[in-house]
Formats: structure tokens, sequence, C-alpha cells
């Protein structure tokens, strides 16, 4: 595959606050990627960064094998719909469409008209006057009218209600089957979109916890539920990344694949086995990182031993 970006060390530290911690990664082209995390993760900032809205501490970022940075062969090929986007006060979704044509030379105002009506958007209202989730939407239609070779969506659903959620992740897939280009898409709804990424990207206190192709991930993770006892004795040696425990049943959540031996342990153990969903993956990967990096140096040393 073709890289289209390539981010080696990069870190972003704001006076006391470390948002990016040497961060190193591969973005192909033609790729759907999800780039998950919760608020706060460095997200947003890494996003910033290859669009040249932000700079980094130390590290590089290349797009297309260039510095983004005021480089408009490069940023003419980049589209980023921010969470927190401004517009004129006078400005109506309409300007913002026409501004959207004369920049981005793959606009496709057929799809851009289609979604208007998808979503309702009353395109003469101004825009400082839209609903949130209207807000939204305009966002949403210039991201995929674009059609830009890179396309950043940072968190676009927000105000959206799950029928207008549903019309993008539709669109989305529709418009990407016939014009394949790169696509970051920042969200919380982890369930909601995991079977729209190809990749995921999960980033957490300014570190990348995890970075696969997303049919490698499922399956990485198992829950076995059951006698305290018997599950701690089938747990041990393995990488455990959540305990929970109520009187006499606990229940373990793993790390790696289980193989037909693993399978049959289980069974006969009289355990009970549970999949782990991408979304409930990364929220146990991000609070057992979290537990880690907050335990004393001491007991982690002890721990190792």
């Amino acid at each position: 595959m073709t890289a289209v970006i390539e981010v080696r060390n990069l870190t972003k530290r704001y006076r006391d606050k470390l948002a990016l911690d040497d961060v190193s990664l591969t973005i192909e082209k033609d790729t759907i990627y999800g780039l998950l995390g919760r608020n706060g993760a460095g997200k947003t900032t890494l996003m910033s960064i290859l669009t040249a809205q932000n700079f980094a501490t130390s590290g590089e970022a290349r797009v297309f094998g260039e510095n983004p940075y005021e480089n408009a062969k490069v940023l003419s090929r980049i589209c980023f719909v921010r969470e927190s986007q401004k517009y004129p006060d006078d400005a109506r979704p309409t300007h913002a469409f026409r501004a959207a044509r004369m920049f981005f030379e793959n606009w496709d105002q057929e799809l851009a008209d289609r979604l208007i009506d998808d979503f309702q958007l009353p395109v003469d209202t101004r825009i400082k006057k839209l609903s949130r989730g209207q807000l939204s939407a305009v966002g949403v239609i210039i991201g995929l009218a674009s059609r830009a070779e890179i396309t950043f969506f940072d968190e676009p659903y927000l105000g959206l209600d799950a029928v207008a959620r549903q019309v993008f992740y539709d669109r989305l897939i529709e418009d990407y089957a016939e014009h394949p280009r790169t696509i970051l898409l920042s969200s919380h709804l982890i369930d909601e979109v995991s079977n729209l990424i190809e990749k995921v990207i999960v980033i957490d206190a300014g570190r990348i916890l995890l970075d696969e192709d997303t049919d490698d991930v499922r399956g990485r993770a198992s829950t076995v539920v059951g006698d305290a006892g018997r599950v701690e004795a089938w747990a041990q040696g393995r990488e455990v990344i959540h305990r929970e425990s109520l009187g006499r049943v606990a229940s373990v959540t793993v790390l790696g694949h289980l193989d037909e031996a693993d399978r049959a342990g289980i069974a006969a153990a009289d355990l009970d086995l549970a999949t782990v969903s991408l979304q409930q993956l990364i929220v146990r990967l991000t609070q057992n990182a979290a537990q880690t990096a907050s335990e004393p140096a001491t007991a982690r040393t002890e721990e190792v031993r």
C-alpha cells in the first residue's frame, strides 16, 4: 500500500500538558481509519498538526511526502471537518458550499444536493441560527461532497440523531465504494462505526495504544465468567486487562486469541465465554493503560519480578 501520511516521533506540549507523546504512525491510501479515544486523548491535536492548523513541538509529519505547513499543493488535497468549525456571522450553508466548490477540485454538486435533501438542511438560514445537528450536517456534506484525497472527520456526528447518523454512514460507504480515498474518522461511538473502518488507531494520553487492521483486532480479547476461583485459575499466565467480581462470581477480560484447547478448557471448568466488542476492548485497553500509568514504579517493578 502507498502511504499518504507519515508521522515520526511527533510530540506536542502545551506548557505543562503533553498532548502528543512521541507518536509514530503511517496512514495508507484509499483506506478508512477509525481514530478512537476518549476526550483529550490527542485526536484533534494530531489532526490539526496534519492539516497545518497547529504546530508540533518536535518530530515530523509528512503528507503526500511533504510538510503540510503553508503548502497549498498539499492542503488543496485535504478536507478537515472540525467539530468546532467557525463561520462568518452572516454566512449561510449555501455560502459555505459555494466556497467549498471553489476550493476542492473534486467537488460533486450533485452529491451535495442529495445530502442537503437527506439531512433536510435549510440552506438559506444563517449558520449561527442552525441547531447543533444542522451545523454538523453542513460539515458532513462538505466532507463527503469534497471528495478530497484525504478527509478528516473530527466527531462529525455531534447533534445528529440516530437516523441522521445512519444517513451519514450509509452515504460515506456508498461514495467511498465508487470514489475511494483516505478517510480518518474520529468518533466516540465506536460500535456504530466499527463496521465502517478498515483500520483502528487508538490514542490515549497522547500515545498510540493500538494501530491495526480492524479484522485483526476483532477476537483480540475475550471475557470469561464463572466461579471466582476457577476463573482466576484459568487466567493464570494470561494478560488480564480487566477484572470484576460479585460474591463468588468473577469475570476477567484477557488479551489474546483463544484456540480450540483454550475453549475446551473453559467449557471443562464450567465457565462461560463472552465476546468482547470493539468498543469494550478499547475501553478496557484505555482503562488498563491509565491504571498501569498511575501505579507506583516500585509496584510495577515488583509485578515484573
